[in-house]
């Protein structure tokens, strides 16, 4: 077989994934604004993917680097069928905006103006005054000409340039731009002409027919509004680097001038002021999206949020206490009773962020050590960790800066955490730390014992209330010994010569996921019990899929619950015909990492940080930890048997690497998100112990 027969490419593939959040977008049994959330989030996701990936493949062809990936395809080969990919995508987002939206936000109360013309006189009336009071004073207008050079634009920034003519020298035409400002609301609600109705107009739309006010002297031939997208992929030489918080912080400024790669211009827009653009921007022309309709669609979040159509929304969920932790015991005397599991969002976060706070103001606690990858901006953990430092404890923090996205947000951090007192570790050189861990050392009677948080997410009491996460809380002295090994890893370079439970990525995880994998083949082989459960966030790791290929060869049976990327063909006659790939789009991010291996009867489970892929099994920390406990083995054993049932909100990697939803006729109706809130409403409460 070729490589493509083979493998999917990793971005067409992630493309496929974004088709997916789309569908959601386009789902007339989900409520309109949580629709309208899905295709917001298309458009976030599309930012990102060109900010990293296409300049990461742009920066590759830019140099002549032409080696092909595991798809077979080359850099050049990539960027062209990823940009003609992303022109068939945002002509869906589109139309899906214009057609289906628009109409029916009308129909249920909310009216997005699209067409100044068709202000009433009175909204008209209210828009000029708005301009007038409110955005003229904070807008810059800026001309280029033979004294005024072309203006910086600034990454993800909207703007709308003009072509202007002198009303003294008509043959000249100059360009100007004026960035909106971002420090206004998008969104500008304006008087309705009808009762029970809403009636908004976006920013750009107001400067726009009102930019002539910005230029007196000159005559607007036309104004049209644009959007750069720029190359953020950071580029840091960690070797040579003296003080990596400081080197971090200047590319950070970097990022909003990079190489322009993606430019966004309302549709049919004038062809000298195109021409102007493309020239300065340096853009290709298949860069170049015209869109039919307002730029930057994650304008739709703060539609989300708008009061008064909590009608059109999905009741809110909220986590409930987890069933195995009872509020009114101490945490620490029920993590020396038995493990602990947790499944977030369904069953809150709260223990974690308390694991945190109690350990900070407990006077037996000697030491509290903790990696943190993504935290919130109000983050209590942080606020915990700053508190133990004070009261005189040992706090020793990683604090992961090439968080992509979350640099600043994590230096901050760092800074804060330093000034209380903290020992903050940036990490290791040429390496993420992406792995979840917290370690509690606490003097007791009997001795020292050391109590452990591990998990699949991050210590962000946020986003654990959107994404799918596991924990386990353990006192197991053979899970305290690697905890403690890791974090002396992280902070020097001490390393065990043995581990007790702990698989570490970069050192060993690989080639003990390889060994998982090859022991079902084995089994198989020789007619014992043979079978494979993955949960991941991506599976693009070429020598994973030749492996899972190579089981399949032998009879093991596999499901993989992969959200996003996956480069592993499925269904594939005499390659992967015992391979079965679903993807799970829904309320809740699916984040979690759970892997299953049969054993011949005597079954393991994993958990960790860590995707199938390159990065995290080979250029990051990650950590791999057993789940042991019959109990929690069950509960996790059928975790993974709703997401395999799932019916509505599943779809189904076919053989031709496209993705169907199931045929639900003459099927129970199953979406195993709405199952597992229900499960958490039931279990809450009482405690049985």
């Amino acid at each position: 077989m070729s490589k493509s027969d083979k493998f999917e490419n990793r971005e067409l593939s992630w493309l496929d994934f974004n088709f997916r959040v789309l569908s959601e977008a386009r789902d007339n049994h989900i409520p309109l604004m949580e629709r309208l959330k899905f295709l917001s989030i298309t458009a976030s996701n599309l930012d990102e993917f060109f900010m990293i990936r296409v300049a990461s493949l742009m920066d590759q062809v830019n140099a002549g680097y032409a080696k092909k990936d595991i798809a077979g395809m080359t850099p050049k080969e990539q960027v062209d069928a990823i940009l003609k990919k992303c022109h068939d995508f945002v002509d869906v987002q589109y139309s899906t905006y214009g057609r289906s939206f628009l109409p029916s936000l009308k129909k249920a109360g909310l009216e997005i103006v699209t067409e100044y013309e068709k202000l009433t006189p009175e909204q008209a009336e209210y828009v000029d005054t708005y301009f007038k009071q409110e955005v003229f004073p904070v807008l810059t207008p800026m001309a280029v000409d033979s004294s005024r050079p072309f203006p910086l634009i600034r990454n993800k920034s909207l703007n709308i340039g003009a072509l202007l003519m002198d009303k003294k020298k008509k043959d000249t035409i100059d360009f100007a731009t004026v960035q909106v400002p971002s420090v206004l609301p998008r969104v500008v609600t304006i008087p309705s002409e009808h009762e029970n109705c809403t009636a908004v107009i976006l920013l750009e739309q107001i400067i726009e027919k009102n930019i002539q006010k910005l230029f007196m002297n000159y005559k607007v031939l036309c104004a049209t509004p644009f959007r750069v997208m720029r190359n953020a992929d950071l580029t840091i030489d960690e070797d040579e680097a003296a003080d990596l918080l400081i080197e971090i912080e200047k590319q950070l400024k970097k990022r909003q001038w990079g190489q322009a790669i993606r430019l966004e211009i309302e549709d049919n827009p004038d062809k000298r002021l195109l021409k102007i653009l493309k020239k300065e921007l340096n853009v290709e022309e298949d860069a170049i999206f015209k869109i039919g309709g307002p730029l930057d669609l994650t304008f739709l979040m703060k539609v989300y949020d708008m009061e008064g159509f909590d009608r059109l929304k999905e009741k809110p969920f909220k986590p409930r206490q987890p069933r195995m932790i009872n509020p009114e015991r101490g945490l620490f005397e029920q993590i020396r009773e038995r493990d602990i599991l947790l499944h977030h969002p369904y069953e809150s976060f709260d223990p974690v962020v308390d694991f945190v706070k109690t350990a900070a103001r407990d006077p037996e606690v000697l030491a509290i050590k903790q990696t943190l990858y993504r935290v919130s901006r109000h983050s209590p953990i942080i606020a915990s960790l700053a508190e133990a430092a004070e009261n005189g404890k040992q706090v020793s923090v990683l604090v992961e800066l090439k968080a992509r996205f979350d640099e600043e947000n994590n230096i901050v951090w760092a800074r804060m955490l330093e000034k209380a007192g903290c020992h903050v570790i940036y990490g290791l050189v040429g390496l993420k730390t992406h792995s979840k861990i917290t370690l509690v050392v606490r003097r007791e009677e009997d001795g020292i014992r050391r109590y452990v948080h591990l998990g699949t997410g991050n210590y962000n009491d946020s986003t654990a209330k959107l994404y799918t996460d596991m924990g386990m809380f353990t006192c197991k002295p053979q899970y305290g010994e690697d905890a403690t090994a890791v974090f002396n890893m992280l902070s020097g370079y001490s390393e065990p010569l043995a581990w007790n439970k702990l698989s570490l990525a970069p050192m060993w995880l690989r080639n003990h996921f390889l060994a998982l994998i090859d022991r079902e083949r084995h089994n198989a082989a020789i007619g014992r019990s043979a079978r494979i459960i993955a949960k991941m966030n991506s599976l693009c790791d070429a020598e994973i899929i030749e492996a899972l290929y190579a089981a399949s060869a032998e009879g093991v049976q596999i499901d993989l619950i992969v959200r996003g990327i996956c480069c592993l063909r499925a269904g594939v006659p005499g390659l992967s015909e015992n391979i079965r790939v679903r993807s799970i789009v829904g309320t809740f991010l699916e984040h979690s990492r759970i892997y299953y291996f049969e054993n011949n009867g005597s079954p393991e489970y994993y958990m960790g940080s860590a995707d199938w892929m390159p990065r995290n099994l080979d250029k990051r920390v990650e950590i791999l930890f057993p789940v042991e406990d019959p109990e929690l083995q069950s509960q996790v054993r059928h975790i993974l048997d709703v997401q395999l049932s799932d019916t509505k909100k599943a779809h189904i990697l076919m053989p031709d690497g496209t993705y169907e939803k199931q045929d639900q006729r003459g099927k129970e109706p199953i979406n195993c998100q709405m199952i597992f809130c229900e499960e958490a409403k039931k279990l809450a409460a009482p405690f049985t112990f």
